[in-house]
């Protein structure tokens, strides 16, 4: 069961963005939120954030690091899951419980997750359309589990094709995003980042974890 002092009441309804695709407005309040923001300072001074460089040689906008048994890293110009930061070599910093609580929630997944991947967006930062599909076919009847702090987002989701039809949303600190079933693969990005709309990071920006299964 979740902790209760962890993970407040839902608030009464959900938003389907897409089949599958459940979206818990305000999940988080203020106190859960500032909580998780701290637990994820301590995983950001372990396991440093990163600017990866894509496949085709551009540096990403977004900053990134892991929490977990695997971390989602660019590799040799390859994506892949590896059990070890790439600058340190050290292994990812486990899964902050505040985070896994969230998970237990609203996941339906009898398993934790295998990678949390934080993504910090400064201003200025975006993440274009694109599917989580590196976790491999076994892994993926569970879903993706997303959490926004700090800044608003603009947020976009599809389908399954990549030049489909699309829906973006904002998507605000304390909303809890799961993309499973029919959305497990959809296409999904963040156009831009409400930069300093937000009270939550000091500075301003915003934090995106998304927990995943890599493995059945």
């Amino acid at each position: 069961m979740s902790d209760p002092k962890l993970i407040p009441d839902p608030p009464a309804g959900k938003e389907e963005l897409a089949p599958g695709a459940i979206l818990r407005r305000g999940f988080l309040d203020r106190a859960a939120q500032a909580a998780m923001a701290d637990a994820l300072r301590d995983v950001a001074a372990e396991a440093p954030l990163l600017r990866p460089v894509t496949a085709w040689g551009r540096p990403m906008s977004v900053r990134m690091t892991a929490a977990g048994r695997l971390g989602w890293v660019i590799e040799r110009g390859r994506y892949a899951y590896s059990p070890r930061h790439p600058e340190t070599g050290r292994r990812w910093p486990p899964i902050p419980e505040p985070v896994l609580a969230v998970w237990r929630a609203v996941s339906g997944w009898p398993e934790p997750p295998d990678c949390c991947l934080v993504n910090w967006y400064g201003e200025g930062a975006r993440m274009g359309l694109h599917r989580d599909a590196d976790e491999g076919e076994a892994a993926f009847a569970a879903p993706v589990v997303s959490i926004s702090l700090g800044d608003p987002a603009r947020f976009r989701i599809g389908g399954t094709e990549r030049r489909g039809p699309t829906r973006s949303t904002i998507l605000r600190s304390g909303d809890v995003l799961a993309m499973g079933g029919a959305s497990r693969l959809a296409y999904h990005g963040v156009d831009r980042i409400l930069f300093g709309e937000g009270d939550l990071l000091p500075g301003g920006g915003r934090l995106n974890l998304t927990l995943r299964v890599v493995r059945a």
